[in-house]
């Protein structure tokens, strides 16, 4: 009869785990040591009970995670996610439940969150976990993890999207102090964030506040309130305003060619959502159309300096200066409004298409389940007040500069903001060299 494997003591695991000196990524503290994550816990991978069977989620007590219940998560400890499964669907699934005290790690859409189990849990196929072990604090191990995700995404494969791994989590160099150092490290380090995260939120309520100031010029604008003075003192009743269809305002409103445009590696930008969802043009990183296909666009889905994009799908509502000379054209999900420049001024239609009531009357019309979209026909019916040009002159001078200055606060704000990040991995890359 075969003998049993005798299983290893903590201390002859621990030694078969070491890293060779050679392949030490840097020197540690005299005690501490480098070893391969794998070889000192257990890595357990996840799984979805098949949708199919409404009898493996009805009624379900078992806490089962996926990477989005951990997307904009800032706790240490997760007890659920949003749904549970049933006894049966943990049996008839390859998820596992795994005890409190496991480190979670999302490892593909994306990798990097990171979470530790308050209680029994377990997971979908979108995570390794690390069960816990007597060779680290799972405070200590998620501290490493939260600071090293570009170090995981390096250890990721894949050609649709990038995926760690259970034997590639294994191969992760992670360097272990004492027992007694890794729990003086995790409180040092999170004494530290406590003070780094009231800065943060203190500095949250300057953004509050600019988005609040913001949309409070900007309603009195449109309401007349920002150039009454300037009125009475022109001689221009109130009366002046009118409400008035975009189309009244505009030349043309069409959205993007709806035929899928042809790919090419240089040639004409094709601007996307992304390259407009803050508000500006954003060249860094587009899709390219050739020529070809750009010339043959109606000068209604051409762009030009002077007019103004609208996104119209999903993160809708967003108006966006043209304001540069170079040729682009844009996806179906945006609208390309071309001005009556004798009628109206561009940075006014802009303002106007950022004001909270036409956002609500957007939102109004928008239809969809899976993705709201505002439609191209409502867009060109919605309404804006309209003043006349010189009035329009003046309320852009106004708006210009008190949220120009707005906007230099939250730029500062923002700035600080990113300090605190960097201060953050600053933090744990420190911690993890001893320099704590």
């Amino acid at each position: 009869m075969a003998k049993k494997k005798q299983e290893m003591t903590p201390e002859e695991r621990l030694a078969a785990a070491l890293v060779p000196g050679e392949k030490q990524p840097y020197q540690l503290p005299e005690g501490w040591k480098w070893v391969y994550l794998g070889k000192i816990t257990t890595i357990v991978g996840g799984g979805t009970p098949s949708s199919s069977h409404p009898e493996y989620y009805d009624g379900g007590e078992v806490p089962w995670i996926t990477p989005a219940d951990l997307s904009n998560y800032h706790e240490v400890y997760i007890s659920r996610g949003k749904k549970n499964i049933t006894e049966q669907g943990l049996a008839k699934s390859s998820t596992k439940l795994m005890p409190p005290n496991t480190v979670l790690l999302s490892s593909r859409a994306p990798i990097g969150y990171v979470a530790i189990a308050a209680n029994d849990i377990c997971t979908n196929q979108g995570f390794k976990s690390f069960l816990p072990s007597v060779h680290f604090e799972p405070r200590y191990l998620y501290w490493f993890l939260k600071g090293n995700q570009t170090l995981l995404t390096q250890y990721a494969s894949g050609t649709t999207f990038l995926e760690l791994s259970a034997r590639r989590a294994g191969e992760i160099k992670f360097p272990i102090a004492p027992i007694s150092e890794q729990q003086r490290l995790v409180a040092r380090i999170e004494s530290l964030f406590a003070k780094l995260d009231a800065a943060k939120e203190k500095l949250q309520s300057v953004f509050d506040a600019h988005e609040m100031r913001k949309a409070a010029l900007l309603q009195d604008a449109f309401a007349g309130k920002l150039t009454a003075k300037w009125r009475k003192e022109h001689e221009i009743d109130a009366s002046a305003y009118r409400s008035v269809a975009l189309s009244e305002v505009c030349d043309s409103i069409f959205d993007g060619d709806h035929m899928p445009p042809p790919k090419s590696s240089s040639g004409i930008p094709f601007l996307v959502i992304s390259n407009v969802n803050t508000g500006k043009l954003n060249f860094s990183d587009t899709r390219f159309v050739p020529q070809d296909y750009y010339d043959a666009l109606t000068d209604t889905r051409k762009p030009q300096n002077g007019d103004v994009l609208y996104t119209l799908v999903g993160t809708y509502g967003i108006p966006v200066l043209v304001d540069t000379d170079r040729a682009f054209c844009f996806q179906r999900h945006m609208a390309l409004l071309k001005l009556k420049k004798d009628v109206i001024l561009q940075r006014y239609l802009w303002y106007a298409l950022q004001e909270k009531n036409f956002y609500r009357k957007a939102t109004k019309i928008a239809k969809g389940t899976a993705q709201l979209t505002v439609p191209i026909k409502g867009l060109r019916q919605l309404t804006i007040p309209m003043a006349s040009l010189l009035e329009q002159h003046e309320i852009v001078r106004i708006l210009d500069r008190l949220l120009g200055r707005e906007e230099q606060v939250r730029q500062s704000a923002e700035s600080v903001l990113e300090t605190i990040d960097r201060m953050k991995q600053s933090v744990l890359a420190r911690a993890f060299r001893g320099e704590l």
